[in-house]
């Protein structure tokens, strides 16, 4: 009988393993997944300590660019993303956490001290750091801790990442953002230049060996588009292309709902994608790519309306990588294999991004006991809140007009430049558009940073700022009876009973302004 050494029967084990873990399927990223038992059996009992070793140390930025308990949800997505982190083995100190803090102990909070990121969801707000809160959540900070400069910091911990060249950094950002830009619960917002520059210069200082950056946000692709070099090692994912909003989850009237009790979003669809995803698989065996894939599939939410594109950008061939180098995996998950399929619940109904806010106000309208002061609160700040809208949709719209024409100004402002292309070529121009309008018209918000495609497409049509703070002063000169117009809408709603029907809920402002124009001279 012939004698099989044992290198043949490790070989034949192997062959026989192949056929167990790949059963005939193809995988995203054709890489081949073994059994947990299998690889440990190959690989041997690696200690977290040689894993560790393996990849460098672990950093993560977490930071979450709002305030205001009808934004729960982006804190909500932070102090989830920092139990991942932990739970799968990241150590504090290499974890920076940027968050106002507003929410847990706010008073409209049902359950004070506590956060949740799902409706069945446990706490996620114990334990996480208080790096940088309140007004030392800012553009500064954010880009000091990045680059490792504590010089540059003003309050906070002080905490930084102290990266190697061997290291491996995760960063993740949840907020409103628009073409451009992405928000910031202080002054200044980020800009997507100086945030491309800050990962340039990241990357010069040779301390890292790979970067991840996940990012939510509306019209998210356009920080990335056209910007971010090849060649610096870095992979983002966005939560939307660079033209579209991206979407609220876990919402009053949405499915599924938040607990009862709750009166605002609990999450946003890309990032509980990429986060329950993460909850729920052995990130030792899933690579970049098969997340992306997944994450791709349920915040389109199988339909171009009411879901958004998940985008990749940068150096895609990090995405064959494991999640594990970046997010660490979670013991409890290792003998979880990976499956193509998404087995987590698709969301079926979702709220635009930009209109989370005025879902919080009409619930809080809607379950406060008729004639109570709750109740008129409620509605003054819907009506704040569609007031702001009308006269910043309508001052831009009118701009459009004074430089351009009735007819070619809102072809203008609508432009929308080729694919792969950045919003505009100039960015101190962008900047000085939105300095001016503001000074003459007052703060975009949160809002109104979907308007900066418009901004853009004035410096591309080479309009100087001097005309521009001529054409905001003329538009923004007269007084129109704004609250009217929102309390006809509002008392619209309240005879309807609803939002009305399934449609988006974004748009909400129109040409009901049309009705109250006036003009002016400059003087």
């Amino acid at each position: 009988m012939t004698r099989i050494t044992n290198g043949a029967l490790l070989f034949l084990l192997f062959l026989a393993v192949i056929g167990l873990a790949s059963g005939g399927r193809d995988f995203p990223g054709d890489f081949l997944r073994l059994p947990s038992e299998a690889m440990r059996f190959f690989r041997g009992e690696a200690s977290d300590a040689s894993d560790e070793d393996a990849v460098g140390t672990r950093w993560a930025v977490l930071i979450a660019g709002s305030n205001g308990y009808w934004n729960y949800r982006h804190q909500a997505d932070i102090c989830h993303a920092y139990q991942l982190l932990r739970k799968n083995g990241l150590k504090d100190e290499n974890i920076i956490v940027f968050m106002y803090d507003d929410i847990a102990f706010d008073p409209e909070n049902p359950r004070p001290g506590v956060i949740i990121n799902h409706p069945q969801g446990s706490d996620v707000y114990h334990g996480v750091p208080k790096d940088y809160t309140g007004e030392d959540v800012n553009v500064n900070n954010f880009f000091a801790a990045i680059l490792g400069n504590r010089t540059a910091l003003s309050g906070g911990s002080g905490k930084v990442v102290d990266s190697g060249p061997d290291d491996h950094i995760f960063i993740y950002y949840s907020d409103h953002g628009g073409p451009g830009v992405l928000g910031m619960p202080t002054y200044p917002y980020i800009f997507a230049d100086d945030l491309n520059e800050v990962l340039r210069k990241k990357h010069a200082s040779g301390s890292y060996k790979s970067l991840v950056f996940y990012l939510e946000a509306c019209e998210s692709g356009s920080i990335f588009e056209g910007l971010l070099d090849k060649g610096l090692n870095i992979y983002t994912t966005t939560a939307s292309n660079a033209y579209e909003s991206s979407w609220g989850t876990y919402c009053p009237g949405d499915d599924p709902s938040p607990p009862p009790e709750y009166d605002t979003c609990l999450g946003d669809l890309y990032s509980v994608a990429w986060l329950e995803d993460s909850d729920n698989h052995n990130l030792k065996t899933e690579t970049l790519r098969q997340q992306y894939e997944l994450v791709k599939k349920r915040t389109l939410n199988d339909d171009d309306v009411f879901g958004s594109h998940v985008m990749q950008y940068g150096d895609l061939t990090l995405n064959k990588n494991i999640l594990f180098s970046f997010l660490g995996t979670d013991p409890a998950n290792e003998n979880n294999t990976f499956v193509e399929e998404n087995s987590l619940r698709l969301t079926t109904k979702v709220t635009n991004q930009r209109d989370a806010d005025l879902v919080h106000f009409w619930e809080k309208f809607r379950k406060a006991p008729e004639g109570s002061n709750r109740k008129i609160e409620a509605q003054k700040k819907f009506v704040e809140a569609m007031s702001h809208r009308i006269h910043i949709d309508n001052s831009v719209k009118l701009i459009g007009k004074l430089l351009f024409g009735i007819e070619k100004g809102p072809e203008v402002l609508n432009a929308i430049r080729p694919a792969g292309r950045p919003l505009v070529d100039d960015w101190d121009c962008l900047k000085n558009m939105v300095r001016s309008f503001e000074a003459r018209c007052g703060s975009l918000s949160q809002y109104g940073m979907k308007h900066m495609r418009s901004f853009a497409n004035l410096c591309n049509a080479g309009i100087s700022k001097e005309q521009m703070a001529e054409a905001s002063a003329q538009a923004c000169c007269f007084k129109i009876n704004i609250q009217a117009i929102s309390v006809v809408r509002f008392v619209f709603f309240v005879r309807a009973g609803s939002w009305g029907g399934g449609e988006s809920r974004s748009e909400i402002s129109g040409p009901i302004f049309s009705l109250f124009i006036s003009t002016c001279s400059i003087e």
